[in-house]
């Protein structure tokens, strides 16, 4: 990746920012500029002429269909005259459309009115009373007319008849009865008052239109009604589709305009000027600079310069980051990417882990029927799944592939011949293939760590941080005194020596790192080292759930088939189907979170910072959506 200062004529900016975009290479620099005679802002008129006329087509949008990237067949550059004339036509066009829109809203206000006296009726059905006497109270009487939940109703009715009320449950629904309560007017009024808020009660208003009309005949007038707007509706949204029809190319055309323009806007915060002489400062990565200079070359009509240097070191977290783009490798990066971005420099973890993942996922899930399934379901939704298909298929295919070495389809151990061994047969060696599966797993992943901050310039960390060189030194000399121990029965002076040595040089850097007071230090510094010998040889434990889940595994199709051989011929089919839907979907599941466990808390927490940001080059929207 690097560095690249673009200078140029104000009045070719335009030019210059769409050629980037076409380009495809160029993420921005936004940071402001080392050399404060160019600090001023070029350009605001025109990304104020843009604002205003994007502002206008985007609300035309949402009364018509405007395709937010239509094809664009012929590039050229805004001029600022151009985007003014599109400007001035969208302010015209909005102001017919907005007729539209408010014509919309009121009918939209005139059916919630009608929503809202339909639910009026629904809760005064019932009452075959003058609504109107109950709308205010009388000289002698009080009505409260309201909801309450039915679970206080009882309650409530107790309640009232000490304040000398009258309660009376006209309507249940659902959770909540409709009541009337009525009684005396006089001092009691508080105390019902408080009666009533402890019980939930919520009044119930009555509109003044239905105090002195037939419910009927009330709802038989919204109904009506209702079919009248309907129509108004109709007739709006006829007229709404003769516009667009009309004005459907001069909407694209100024969508077109404003995605040619948008490029310009886009680089506001990386532009910077001083008088006739503006700069444009960001990344590219190698490989694009010949291209960009040479397409820079046929467009630019002005003078320019093109001039590029590596990253300095303190602008290394500041590079963005180039993702991976493989087809096959995308949903892998997308889970990648839940973790964090790698910094620039540092080893992109996405090939790896999808190999990994797939190896733990198998030998942890394997059976030839049930990984089909899963390959197939990922290729059955493979629409809905988007990118997320090819992750399916190839944890199934890597299921499949495992299930021939064990010898198991739908659990059946005795159907296919094995091309290794069954784990629950072995099951000591899947122990010892696991483990040592997490030893390379864990030395891998501090090969990586040291790669990384040697990449990030930071040699003390590779050589004496966190699963640095000297932390790796101390891991494989305990693997090698453990292995000398369970073949010869002693540790090794030599594997011994090297953990002490390496210990006593962990214990050094972290006592000189360390500004607190001794006794602060020594305490630290302990904890640290008993960690360090405790967090390896936990984290290679970890490692055994990958046999213990092939084992779990060929344990829970065992117990399916036993049950099936129980029942009869009928229930033994429909035992064997349930059973494997239960193992797919239950182990399939815990299977997924225990792999994705250990690549993110024993392989990325080694070597991935995830601080990075990812490369998000300057583009210019000429999508294909919609009609052109």
């Amino acid at each position: 990746m690097k560095h690249v200062r673009l200078l140029v004529m104000a009045d070719d900016l335009p030019q210059a920012s769409l050629t980037l975009a076409e380009t495809a290479s160029f993420h921005p620099d936004n940071r402001p500029p080392e050399t404060q005679a160019l600090s001023a802002a070029p350009g605001r008129d025109y990304r104020e002429r843009y604002r205003q006329a994007a502002t206008r087509l985007d609300k035309i949008a949402k009364l018509v269909d405007v395709p937010a990237t239509p094809i664009i067949r012929q590039v050229h550059v805004v001029h600022p005259d151009e985007l003014a004339a599109v400007g001035i036509l969208l302010r015209e066009r909005w102001e017919e459309a907005s007729r539209f829109e408010e014509a919309f809203r009121r009918l939209d206000e005139e059916e919630r009115f009608i929503r809202d006296q339909e639910v009026a009726l629904d809760n005064f059905a019932n009452l075959k009373i003058d609504l109107g006497k109950l709308r205010s109270k009388t000289r002698f009487l009080d009505f409260y007319v309201g909801i309450v939940p039915r679970e206080n109703v009882s309650r409530l009715e107790g309640a009232v008849q000490l304040a000398d009320h009258i309660l009376f449950n006209y309507l249940e629904r659902g959770d909540s009865a409709h009541v009337i309560i009525v009684g005396p007017r006089g001092e009691r009024e508080a105390q019902l008052g408080s009666v009533l808020t402890s019980a939930g009660f919520q009044s119930l208003p009555i509109p003044s239109d239905l105090a002195d009309m037939d419910p009927d005949a009330k709802r038989e007038e919204l109904a009506a009604r209702r079919a009248e707007l309907a129509g108004q509706r109709d007739t709006l949204r006829t007229e709404l589709a003769q516009w667009e029809q009309e004005h459907r190319e001069t909407l694209l055309d100024a969508r077109r305009t404003l995605l040619l323009a948008e490029p310009f806007v886009t680089l506001d915060p990386s532009i910077h000027s001083a008088g006739q002489l503006a700069m444009l400062s960001g990344w590219v990565p190698l490989r694009e600079l010949p291209s960009l200079a040479e397409r820079l070359e046929q467009s630019m009509s002005m003078p320019f310069d093109l001039s590029f240097r590596d990253p300095r070191p303190d602008e290394r977290p500041l590079v963005p980051t180039v993702p991976v783009r493989n087809r096959w490798l995308a949903p892998f990066a997308t889970l990648v990417q839940q973790y964090g971005i790698p910094q620039y420099g540092e080893v992109d973890p996405t090939p790896i882990f999808a190999f990994t993942f797939l190896l733990m996922f198998g030998s942890m899930f394997g059976d030839v029927g049930q990984g089909a399934v899963i390959a197939g379901l990922g290729w059955y939704f493979r629409d809905k799944l988007g990118r997320f298909w090819l992750f399916g298929v190839t944890a199934g295919l890597s299921s499949v592939f495992f299930g021939f070495l064990y010898g198991s389809i739908f659990g059946y151990e005795e159907l296919l011949p094995a091309l290794w061994t069954s784990p629950i047969h072995h099951p000591i060696l899947m122990l010892k293939i696991a483990l040592g599966y997490g030893v390379v797993f864990i030395v891998v992943a501090c090969l990586l760590a040291i790669y990384n901050r040697f990449a990030v310039k930071d040699p003390a960390s590779a050589w004496l941080g966190h699963h640095g060189i000297v932390n790796l030194v101390f891991y494989l000399a305990l693997v090698w005194g453990g292995l000398r121990l369970t073949a010869t029965g002693s540790f090794g002076s030599l594997p011994l020596w090297l953990i002490l040595a390496s210990l006593a040089a962990l214990a050094v850097y972290a006592w000189r790192h360390l500004d607190v007071p001794a006794g602060e230090r020594v305490l630290v510094v302990f904890i640290e080292t008993l960690e360090t010998i405790i967090g390896y040889i936990s984290n290679t434990l970890s490692f055994l759930r990958v046999a213990a889940f092939s084992l779990n595994h060929a344990a829970l199709s065992l117990a399916v088939l036993t049950l099936a051989d129980m029942m009869g011929t009928m229930g033994h089919i429909l035992a064997i189907i349930l059973g494997n839907i239960f193992v797919l979907v239950l182990e399939g599941g815990i299977v997924m979170i225990q792999v994705m466990r250990l690549q993110y808390y024993e392989g990325f927490s080694r070597y991935f910072s995830g601080s990075g940001h990812e490369f998000a080059p300057l583009r210019l929207r000429r999508g294909a959506s919609g009609a052109g």
